[in-house]
C-alpha cells in the first residue's frame, strides 16, 4: 500500500515536471518567433527608408539637373559676355563650379546612405542578448530585462498581458 502511494506520487511529480517543461518549450518557442518577428519588422523598416530616399534623390536629381542645364548655360554665356573676352572661359568657370558642387552633393549623399547601412536588427539582436544573458543567469540580466520594460513604459502585467494567449 505504501509502495503504492509513493507510485502515485512520482506520477504526479513527473506530470508537474512534463507540463513545466512544455511551457517552458512553448514560451521559448514564442520568444523566439517574436525576435524573428522583430527582427523582419526592423530590417524592412531600414530597407523601406533606403528605398525611399534613393528614390527621392534620382527624381530631385533628375529635375535638378535638367533645370541646372539651362541656368549653366546661360551662367556660362553671362560670364563670356561679362568677364572674359572669349565665351569658353566662360564654360570652363561653369564646369568648376559644377564639379565643386558635385563634390558636395556626393559627400552629403555618401553621408545619407551610409546612416541606413546595413539594415542589421539591432533592437532584435540586442533583446537576444538580453534573453541569453537571463536564461545562463549572468549576473544583472533579470535588472536588464526589467530596465527593458521600464524603457518601454510597460509594467510586468501589461507583458503579460500582449502576448499572444495570455490573459
Amino acid at each position: 500500500m505504501a509502495f503504492e502511494q509513493q507510485r502515485s506520487a512520482d506520477g504526479g511529480s513527473t506530470q508537474a515536471i512534463t507540463a513545466a517543461v512544455a511551457e517552458i518549450s512553448d514560451r521559448a518557442t514564442l520568444l523566439i518567433r517574436e525576435e524573428i518577428e522583430l527582427a523582419k519588422a526592423e530590417v524592412t523598416e531600414k530597407v523601406t527608408k533606403l528605398v525611399k530616399g534613393a528614390v527621392v534623390a534620382i527624381v530631385a536629381g533628375t529635375f535638378a539637373a535638367l533645370g541646372l542645364i539651362f541656368l549653366l548655360h546661360g551662367l556660362s554665356w553671362l560670364f563670356a559676355e561679362y568677364v572674359f573676352s572669349r565665351a569658353t572661359w566662360g564654360f570652363f568657370v561653369t564646369a568648376g563650379l559644377l564639379f565643386v558642387l558635385g563634390g558636395i552633393a556626393g559627400f552629403v549623399a555618401a553621408r545619407w546612405l551610409r546612416s541606413g547601412a546595413p539594415p542589421t536588427p539591432e533592437m532584435a539582436i540586442d533583446e537576444a542578448q538580453r534573453i541569453r544573458a537571463t536564461l545562463t543567469g549572468e549576473s544583472g540580466a533579470q535588472l536588464d530585462a526589467a530596465a527593458a520594460r521600464a524603457d518601454a513604459g510597460m509594467s510586468p502585467d501589461e507583458v503579460e498581458r500582449s502576448r499572444p494567449g495570455g490573459p
